[in-house]
């Protein structure tokens, strides 16, 4: 890790209220002295207290007389270390906003002994210096780029710790019984691990069904975290580019009369009750001879193979033809929701209609006139998270390098039970539970090389 005093803007380049400076390192403190004015210098006040002054940029004329240029008024929050984010003495200069004046801060800064952060330095300093372990500062990055409710709360359970403590939990287990073999194997004549082999497959088995509960929440964790990949799919002139328009609430998509206007996948994304979907407004399904709309007809297709949700657009005013049937047999085995659109004409088509498959909600809505919209987001929820979702004892995996070093663990503990059923000798159990200990480190990064962590902090944005 370097060891010298860093410094970035830890607010956005735009305009604003206040602009934030950052320093952390050993020298922060007298660098920031360096370029403040106030009624005390900096290091002569109490830890975690702000100081009103000014930042000020001082030269040296050729006649050896100070003077003094005043750049900002300024709040200057003074944090001596180990109590502070990265555990080291930081100083936070809140200036006005202008990006101006914000960067000529910076530059002074920067003029006076500290050296320009990397992106995601502040937060790599945290961890290397053993304030949150690597699952809680990836959530610190995920808390910045949450873009939904549930997003936010769950990045938040993780920077609290809630994925550390479960696999710290796990890992004290598994390196108890391996140390208990070890010590064995080193010294049979006073410690027997004569018939070990069941003791250790209940404690394994334990292991494997909670490792077994993360692993089964990375689906919901994705969700979460990345939205509801969501294709709306439907005959020509069923509603489907309505349907778009009234979620998002505004015409996005074009809308006519005239079958098959749209010809191609329209993405957009939007929040229903803090869900995020990644929503595709897709060409109507149905046989064409035209080469263009047949290529949209496809790439439909495509994309309701690949979905979490397919929303299968209806005109419940027409009766159901082998089109219909197609898109039924498309969606079979899917997360689907049914939607009887235009239910304000003379309906032909019904919940009770025998060939919609039990397996599917079924919702009578309007995009005409914006009926049924919020029995389909209150579905969706519920679909998606059994209505409410919490955090107090959940924990959602949502990280993809996080869910690799568990299928590693999960693994190596299945070798365990192996080598157990097998009734191989009891070094063979040690190996894999090692293996587990070790892939279990990556996730917290006590076993993660150096070049892992450089590139994990590098996606980081600059001043955090």
């Amino acid at each position: 890790m370097r060891k010298e005093t860093i410094a970035a803007i830890s607010t956005g380049m735009t305009n604003s209220g206040i602009g934030i400076v950052r320093i952390s390192g050993e020298e922060a403190v007298l660098v920031a002295d360096r370029i403040y004015r106030g009624k005390k210098k900096l290091c002569e006040v109490k830890s975690h207290t702000i100081n009103y002054g000014y930042i000020v940029d001082r030269e040296i004329s050729s006649a050896e007389k100070k003077s003094e240029e005043v750049i900002d008024e300024v709040l200057v929050t003074v944090m001596k270390a180990p109590g502070t984010f990265t555990g080291e003495d930081t100083v936070e200069i809140n200036c006005h906003g202008g990006t101006f004046v914000v960067k000529k801060v910076l530059e002074l800064v920067l003029k006076n002994g500290a050296s320009p952060a990397e992106p995601g330095e502040f937060t790599k300093r945290a961890f290397l210096n053993g304030k949150m372990d690597l699952s809680q500062a990836e959530a610190v990055i995920d808390v910045i780029n949450s873009e939904n409710e549930y997003a936010l709360q769950s990045s938040v359970s993780q920077l609290k710790g809630s994925v550390k403590k479960k696999i710290n939990d796990i890992r004290e287990k598994i390196i108890y019984h391996t140390a208990f073999i070890e010590t064995a194997l080193d010294d049979p004549e006073h410690i027997s691990v004569d018939g070990y082999g069941e003791t250790l497959k209940k404690v394994v088995d334990e292991i494997i069904e909670a490792m077994k509960r993360l692993l089964d929440s990375c689906d919901d964790g994705r969700i979460i975290k990345e939205g509801v990949r969501t294709v709306i799919l439907g005959k020509p002139n069923a509603g489907k580019s309505s349907l778009l328009n009234v979620l998002l609430g505004e015409d996005r998509a074009i809308v006519t009369d005239i079958a098959g206007t749209t010809r191609d996948v329209l993405e957009e994304h939007l929040n229903l009750k803090g869900i995020s979907l990644n929503i595709m407004d897709t060409a109507g399904i149905r046989d064409t001879e035209d080469v263009v709309e047949k290529i949209g007809v496809d790439r439909a297709k495509e994309y309701a193979d690949k979905a979490d949700l397919i929303l299968y657009v209806i005109d419940a005013s027409r009766p159901l033809d082998e089109n219909d049937a197609e898109i039924l047999h498309l969606i079979k085995g899917k997360r689907a929701i049914i939607l009887l659109n235009k239910s304000d004409l003379d309906m032909q088509v019904t919940k009770e209609q025998e060939e919609l498959p039990e397996e599917f909600p079924v919702i009578e809505i309007s995009a005409k006139n914006v009926q049924g919209i919020e029995e389909l987001e209150d579905t969706l929820k519920e679909m998606f998270f059994q209505g409410e979702l919490t955090f107090n004892d959940e924990i959602y995996i949502t990280n993809v390098r996080q869910k690799t070093a568990l299928q590693d663990a999960y693994a190596a503990l299945e070798r365990v039970n192996d080598s157990i059923a097998a009734d191989m000798p009891e070094d063979f159990y040690s190996i894999d539970l090692m293996d587990a200990y070790e892939a279990l480190g990556n996730i917290t990064g006590e076993t993660i090389g150096e070049d892992l962590v450089n590139e994990i902090f590098s996606k980081f944005c600059m001043g955090k």
